[in-house]
């Protein structure tokens, strides 16, 4: 029966990996995975090892007691006996950080530590099934030949009669003594936090769900950040998207949300007024950077030729960011997966006419590689040494100061979901990385540092909570605010701005951002009549040119939708009135004018030209094209001549339309239906018969007086007679 359990549980080691694994280094600002994507092996026996405590952080003499505590668990149906937990450890360090990520990542037992020790282990005589027992195992640096400052590999380990391992938990031993020669390189270390969602709103009045209130409440993510904010340090960066903070804004008051076809009505949302205050309040002392307004896709608009809307959500950001408080930067962008192509660098750069402009950008490793590898795969991470954060690139304003995220560091703020003791083992791994970068070969100055989670990432207070206090503990990291960190005098060689086509083809679609267009140039048209120099839909359309409908364009198609339906309403409130092919006008003459009336129903005046054409022009003639000035809740009527070309009569079409005073046209044409009659035969023969009784009545006459000469001749000549 021994012998039986022991094959099946060497058979068990054969086939199952440690489980820390650690990703390939990749974008810090676009990450999927966890370096720290389990906390335990479980065997074909059913045995589960979960560390729960490491203490302390680091030691710092060889007699430092340090205490390793966990739970081994049988989730099997029979029980197991002769089981052993102990520990696995090598003397030497890591002397670089590629060979910690290998350790830590690696799926075989063959890189584990090689030596046992015997000091440091509990026996388990049996383990019931579906039973667990707590351990602690106490170890010192002296007990493992520790000497030189640096990160060591430590293991746990569950073994049967001392010989096939059960399960295993990798993770590391941190030895920093204070008399450490060469002393370990003190780092500046920045940690910027996002505050970024998805927006919330089509247009300003009208909301596209509900979710923005689970989001503010309970475990909702944004719950979660304020939770965060509360707790960090004032040298935490924080960047923020002014749009999250509007909609939020938005909530305070009495709302709209649209409901299948239906709009409801709400009342004003506690959480958002209680969520404002509490973030304002936990980051009046911090840094806070602001993202252009609803944090564009500005790559994708530059390559769609919709440069206006970058400048445009530089501005707006600008202004909305007093939502937060009043001393936000602007001038610093994080590129939605810290990636950005030079066309689109410049856009911003460039800027807007008041000002707004950026100077400063924060990016993956992947989009500015070291010169020693141009590969956009590559990450600062895995060379032999980690360079600075800070370097420079060129742009058609002059240079701006670029900052690369440490990817491996960024991963630990996101443990894979589910993970136990992902608290412990981030913060274990965070100790030993950053330990190596102080003691890396060759580095004799501090550089700077920089730890970004992805842009929307789902945080864990307690985990990121832990490692901003583990930080600020650590000797040999200064943390620092992102603007404190410069360019330094010798900076790190990189290859250049990396954009692939896998970046490209991540872009918002011309296919989604062509509606998106269409939108925006209508959108303009309201604010040209009304002379305002930006619309009233401005913001709305840059909610629709969000990152955040990467992935989503079918969410994102919906809301196109609906603010497009909503420029279109506010389009038709100045219409013309009284047109139509079912009202037809009729023209009294050869020549003549037939009146039309425009309507404003805005609450402001607005100014437009009204222009004519005939499209018979064989019946009719007419060119017509004059401005018109309609105050607010007005009508105005413009008088358009016309001229009728054709004897026969009949009905013509003309087309009324109104333009921008730029000539753009603005709303729906009209057709207006021109009754023409022959107005000339008719004409001719009225005269004809005229003519023809004004004859008839000098016949009459002529007869009338001759008839009455010949009776006064008659008359004389009887009295002649007489006589």
């Amino acid at each position: 029966m021994i012998r039986r359990t022991t094959l099946l549980a060497v058979l068990s080691a054969a086939l199952l990996a440690p489980i820390t694994v650690a990703a390939a280094p990749g974008p810090a600002a676009a990450i999927t995975s966890s370096a720290i994507t389990s906390s335990a092996i479980t065997s074909r026996q059913g045995v589960e090892l979960a560390l729960t405590s490491v203490t302390p952080d680091y030691a710092t003499e060889r007699a430092t007691e340090i205490k390793v505590t966990g739970t081994v668990r049988n989730s099997g149906s029979a029980p197991l006996p002769g089981l052993r937990v102990r520990v696995r450890y090598s003397p030497q360090r890591f002397t670089d950080r590629a060979a910690l990520s290998t350790f830590a990542g690696d799926t075989t037992t063959v890189t584990q530590p090689p030596n046992v020790s015997t000091q440091s282990s509990m026996v388990i005589p049996e383990l019931a099934a579906n039973s667990s027992v707590e351990f602690e195992l106490t170890m010192t640096p002296a007990q493992f030949g520790l000497t030189a400052f640096g990160a060591y590999p430590l293991a746990v380990e569950v073994v049967q009669w001392d010989a096939a391992q059960l399960a295993s938990q990798r993770t590391f031993l941190t030895y920093a003594p204070a008399t450490a020669q060469p002393r370990p390189v003190r780092n500046r270390l920045s940690f910027v936090l996002p505050v970024i969602d998805q927006p919330r709103r089509a247009d300003d009045g009208t909301f596209v769900d509900e979710k923005l209130i689970a989001e503010l409440t309970g475990k909702g993510r944004l719950a979660d950040l304020a939770r965060i904010a509360e707790t960090a340090p004032a040298n935490v960066t924080w960047v923020v998207d002014p749009a999250l903070f509007d909609d939020v804004q938005a909530m305070t008051k009495p709302f709209r949300v649209k409901k299948d076809d239906d709009i409801d009505q709400r009342p004003a949302e506690p959480a958002a007024g209680q969520w404002l205050t509490s973030m304002r309040a936990a980051l009046a002392d911090n840094a806070v950077i602001a993202t252009p307004y609803a944090d564009p896709d500005v790559t994708a608009l530059a390559h769609r030729g919709l440069d206006r809307q970058p400048a445009r959500a530089l501005e707006l950001a600008r202004q909305k960011a007093t939502l937060i408080k009043n001393d936000v930067v602007t001038s610093t962008y994080w590129p939605v997966g810290g990636v950005i192509d030079a066309d689109a660098l410049d856009l911003l750069a460039v800027g807007t006419p008041g000002g707004a402009r950026i100077d400063k950008v924060l990016l993956d490793p992947a989009a500015l590689p070291t010169a020693q590898d141009s590969s956009a795969a590559a990450a600062a991470t895995t060379l032999a040494g980690t360079p600075d954060a800070a370097a420079t690139l060129d742009t058609v304003m002059g240079p701006v100061t670029a900052l690369v995220a440490d990817a491996e560091l960024s991963r630990l703020l996101e443990p894979a979901a589910g993970t136990r003791g992902a608290t412990l083992l981030s913060r274990q791994r965070f100790v030993a990385e950053t330990a190596t970068l102080a003691a890396e070969p060759g580095q004799t100055r501090a550089r700077s540092l920089v730890v970004a989670p992805s842009r929307r990432w789902n945080p864990s207070p307690t985990v990121v909570s832990t490692l901003l206090k583990t930080a600020g503990r650590l000797p040999w990291l200064s943390l620092t605010p992102l603007d404190s960190i410069k360019v330094s005098a010798t900076p790190a060689q990189r290859a250049g701005l990396t954009y692939s086509d896998k970046d490209r083809k991540q872009e918002l679609s011309g296919k989604y951002l062509a509606p998106v267009q269409e939108v925006a140039a209508q959108a303009e048209l309201t604010a040209l009549i009304t002379g305002q120099s930006q619309s009233s839909f401005d913001a709305a359309v840059l909610r629709l040119t969000s990152s955040a409908w990467r992935g989503s364009a079918k969410v994102g198609r919906a809301v196109i939708k609906q603010v497009g339906d909503a420029v279109e309403d506010r389009t038709r409130l100045v219409s013309i009135t009284g047109a139509g092919p079912d009202q037809p006008r009729t023209l009294a003459g050869s020549e003549g004018e037939v009146p039309i009336s425009v309507k404003n129903e805005l609450d402001v005046p607005v100014s437009l030209h009204v222009t004519a054409r005939s499209d018979d022009p064989d019946l009719l003639e007419s060119e017509f094209r004059q401005p018109l000035h309609i105050n607010g809740e007005q009508s105005g009527t413009v008088q358009i001549p016309m001229t009728v070309t054709s004897s026969s009569g009949g009905d013509a079409t003309v087309t009324v339309q109104l333009m921008t005073a730029d000539g753009r046209p603005y709303g729906d044409p009209v057709k207006l239906i021109v009754r023409t009659t022959g107005y000339t035969g008719i004409a001719l023969v009225i005269v004809g018969c005229a003519l023809t009784v004004m004859l008839a009545a000098v016949v009459t006459r002529i007869l009338r007086r001759r008839s009455q000469r010949r009776g006064a001749r008659a008359a004389r000549t009887r009295e002649s007679e007489t006589a």
